[in-house]
């Protein structure tokens, strides 16, 4: 074995002791500040329908509407394939997977929108909107036609609308707790927040229900809506979003782009607002850094071409909104909104084929990870938690099935969630 090697050291033990009691209040705001992801799943998509619109049957109709734009417009895999320009090998898979969750799990997370695709009512109105639909929410999560995710919109905290949009939270979270209390998906969006201040009175309104309701402090948790530049920069140079996260104690669960709003805000024409402007890149890239760690998700926004009209058009509308959404797949932007039945084909087109062209380069790469193979890629344990993270979304979403990726990887489906938030020590794997 050759000569043995002794080591030698310079300091005294006490050293790394004072340095270590030193960092002690660094290391409990990492852990903080910095949580990591939750592991939990994270959406395809945010379908919004305004108050008054949304029914008892609003999800199967949204998938019904798909599916039969879907028969009208692209009939087969081949000519859904052909519009799109989705690979050969992959046209099957991928039409067929979409088919069978449009008619299973059309919608993945449902907001319903008191907020502008709702507008200015009178207060006994929204009031009963409000009501209403805490009402259809229970019911849905009670007879199992619940979207996995779901819940409101209010008006935002500036001065002209917050009372209404205190009022609505209330009357809302009041409903479901009388129907028997709050579901596992409940989610809640706060719009248009510019100052971080705003998103402390939300966290002050939402303690004072947990409190009156007896329930754990910190249960309500809500995402953020990035619609103004003030959110991105504030007036003192800093990055306002990244102390919206610290505002929000632990209770932000996302931020969302507000495409339009927010291209209005920074002066963009109407024509050139979308979510591809270089406007928009940098605003999401600025929440992407500050939410980074913190375990809050970034959504992306929507486009307001609606898939309608003659074949032609729809054809169109269909290859801009797959476009979009596969660069922002690329960009780890692994959320955005969809506005029109219509768009639910393609988002789940664009988020199929992203997880099934890779699905073989991954659980290879992370095979030859755990199997310390090696190969023509030098892996490091960031980048299995990234090839892990990708595969369960694949998963959760209906791309890609755990049976397909634990022949491919070896791996099951609780050594993937090891993988994706590791803890200290060792990570121990099982054999499927």
């Amino acid at each position: 074995m050759g000569q043995q090697e002794k080591a030698a050291t310079s300091l005294a033990g006490t050293v790394s002791e004072e340095i270590s009691a030193s960092l002690t209040a660094v290391d409990a705001e990492l852990a903080r500040r910095y949580p990591g992801d939750p592991g939990t799943r994270q959406p395809v998509h945010t379908v919004y329908v305004p108050g008054d619109v949304f029914e008892p049957g609003t999800l199967r109709s949204w998938g019904d509407q798909a599916l039969a734009a879907l028969d009208e417009h692209a009939p087969d895999a081949a000519s859904f394939a052909a519009v799109l320009g989705i690979p050969e090998e992959l046209a099957g898979p991928v039409h067929d997977r979409v088919r069978a969750k449009l008619e299973r799990e059309p919608v993945e997370d449902l907001r319903i929108d008191f907020e502008d695709g709702y507008g200015p009512r009178p207060d006994a109105e929204e009031d009963e909107a409000a009501a209403r639909a805490a009402r259809l929410v229970s019911q849905a999560y009670a007879n199992g036609t619940a979207a996995p995710y779901m819940g409101i919109r209010m008006k935002c905290m500036e001065a002209g609308v917050r009372d209404r949009g205190i009022r609505t939270t209330d009357v809302f979270l009041t409903g479901l707790m009388a129907a028997g209390g709050l579901p596992e998906g409940l989610v809640l969006t706060l719009p248009k927040v510019t100052y971080p201040e705003q998103v402390t009175a939300f966290v002050q309104l939402l303690e004072a229900f947990e409190e009156a309701h007896g329930l754990d402090a910190g249960r309500i948790g809500f995402e953020i809506q990035i619609e103004t530049s003030q959110s991105i920069l504030a007036a003192d140079g800093t990055a306002a979003v990244a102390r919206m996260i610290d505002a929000a104690q632990g209770r932000a669960t996302g931020l969302h782009y507000g495409t339009f709003d927010y291209s209005a805000c920074v002066g963009v024409s109407a024509a050139y607002q979308a979510s591809d402007h270089p406007a928009a890149d940098h605003a999401k890239a600025v929440m992407q850094v500050a939410a980074a760690g913190t375990g809050v998700r970034v959504s992306d926004g929507s486009t307001n071409v609606l898939p309608v009209g003659p074949t032609a058009q729809v054809h169109e509308a269909w290859r801009l909104h797959y476009g979009l959404t596969r660069r922002a797949l690329a960009r780890a932007y692994y959320q955005g909104w969809d506005m029109h039945p219509g768009h639910l084909p393609t988002r789940y087109a664009a988020v199929y084929t992203f997880y099934r062209e890779g699905l073989e380069p991954a659980a290879a790469r992370l095979a030859a990870y755990v199997a310390k193979a090696g190969g023509d890629v030098m892996d490091e344990p960031a980048t299995a938690k990234a090839l892990s993270g990708y595969l369960l979304r694949g998963i959760d979403c209906g791309a890609l099935d755990t049976a397909e990726v634990a022949r491919l990887t070896g791996l099951t489906r609780a050594d993937l969630d090891a993988f994706a938030s590791p803890r200290r020590g060792d990570l121990t794997v099982t054999a499927p």
